[in-house]
């Protein structure tokens, strides 16, 4: 019995299969730098889809692609006798049940979109699963590895690297009172921030106009804080209430 579970286990450590593992390593370490160049522009612009989703994201996709290249290797080398179907149409159905998993995850509140990240890492979990269940043990334990880093150091990364912090801002106005054309902007820029485009909506509640819209800073360290403005706002007579927020991954 014990020649049997030596051979078996060794059939999924074997040289050819680390060094399969390994190549998909380095594959899933360059998506994952690649998926945090890409979303630092969105960070940098104050969006809710930052580094971490991207990085997650682009990584994972990078290890269902690469690792159905080496389909000899599935299952520690058995794949022609343990695979009577092929194995990658269970991970279509898969990653579209994650898919709408994800979906249930992200919440939005006006200009704040929450639950990102989280969905990314369930769908980075979906994947550590799949290469498990193929027998890519390495893979699997290196990517979850890179997934807990990309998680846990990535977002002190995104605090370090120069940002425009985003605020959603929902103001409404006293009876009759509403800023003339260009001088609420004008007011908004003075303090450091810039109001994002096409964010602005207008509407109406209880008899009062409302303006919805999202802002950001024009640099980093160079506009002014939440309590500055809820001050200034509150010392307007024209603004009956309002309400503000970082807008948050």
């Amino acid at each position: 019995m014990s020649e049997i579970w030596n051979s078996t286990l060794s059939a999924y450590w074997s040289a050819t299969e680390v060094s399969a593992n390994l190549a998909i390593f380095l594959t899933l370490a360059g998506a994952l730098l690649l998926g945090l160049i890409v979303g630092y522009e969105r960070t940098y612009h104050g969006r809710a889809v930052g580094m971490r989703t991207y990085g997650l994201v682009c990584m994972s996709s990078a290890a269902l692609t690469t690792f159905v290249g080496y389909p000899t290797l599935w299952y520690g080398g058995h794949a022609a006798t343990a695979a009577t179907v092929d194995p990658t149409r269970v991970v279509q159905g898969i990653v579209t049940g994650i898919g709408f998993l994800g979906a249930g995850i992200i919440m939005k509140d006006g200009f704040n979109t929450r639950g990102l990240t989280t969905a990314a890492s369930v769908w980075s979990s979906c994947v550590i699963g799949v290469l498990v269940g193929v027998g890519f043990y390495g893979s699997a334990i290196l990517l979850a590895f890179l997934s807990l880093v990309c998680m846990m150091w990535v977002h002190r990364l995104e605090t370090w690297l120069p940002t425009r912090p985003g605020i959603a801002v929902t103001v409404r106005f006293c009876h009759g009172k509403t800023p003339a054309p260009g001088s609420f902007e004008h007011a908004v820029s003075e303090r450091g921030y810039e109001i994002v485009g096409g964010s602005l909506s207008i509407g109406m509640k209880e008899g009062l106009v409302e303006w919805h819209f999202a802002a950001t800073s024009a640099s980093r360290g160079k506009h002014a804080p939440l309590t500055e403005l809820a001050q200034v706002l509150s010392a307007d007579d024209r603004i009956d209430s309002f309400q503000l927020a970082h807008t948050r991954n």
